[in-house]
């Protein structure tokens, strides 16, 4: 009696989830654990939140803030919001890590420089009032607030792979018959 000829695997369907992907901008590897994956989603929130908040750390937590620059540097003529992440490109890639950086937003839209500290978060990622103070602390800090920002940014950036896996699912592959197989199946 012949072999059966083995048939191919047919590849798992890939669960698509925007809301999983938007649990992961929140908080990394939360849209991983809503769908099970816990220690997958632990692992990022680990690694992630560990390299972000090391960061926040080397730059003595006044490394990610978004300043409202675009009066006085806009040669594009960008919308406001725009001109202000041109200007200050690192929070492009720190904004990713989610709600982590979401106190800078509220900075950003509650920032009176008339006053010492916002409203509600004080001074935690609230613009510098004056170009001195942001060269008082890299002066101080050596190269620490240089690789403050590198990290907070590197976090970020990792954290929009994290939101994808949530979002389109674990990657799995079709596997290759081996060649053994392949030349043992009558032809």
């Amino acid at each position: 009696m012949p072999n059966p000829v083995p048939r191919e695997p047919e590849a798992p369907e890939r669960p698509y989830s925007p809301f999983a992907g938007f649990l992961s901008y929140l908080v990394p590897g939360l849209g991983q654990i809503a769908q099970g994956r816990v220690a997958k989603g632990f692992l990022f929130l680990v690694c992630l939140y560990g390299l972000f908040f090391f960061g926040m750390y080397l730059g003595d937590w006044k490394n990610v803030y978004l300043p409202d620059t675009a009066q006085h540097n806009n040669p594009w003529r960008l919308p406001e919001l725009a001109a202000n992440v041109f200007n200050r490109p690192q929070f492009a890639g720190q904004f990713w890590i989610g709600v982590a950086a979401w106190p800078a937003l509220w900075q950003y839209h509650s920032f009176d420089e008339h006053k010492s500290a916002g409203p509600v978060f004080g001074t935690f990622q609230r613009a510098p009032l004056d170009e001195r103070e942001i060269n008082e602390l890299q002066r101080q800090g050596d190269k620490n607030w240089d690789l403050a920002w590198v990290y907070t940014v590197i976090a970020g950036v990792l954290n929009i792979l994290v939101i994808y896996d949530a979002a389109a699912g674990p990657a799995f592959g079709v596997a290759e018959p081996s060649r053994a197989r392949k030349e043992a199946t009558p032809a």
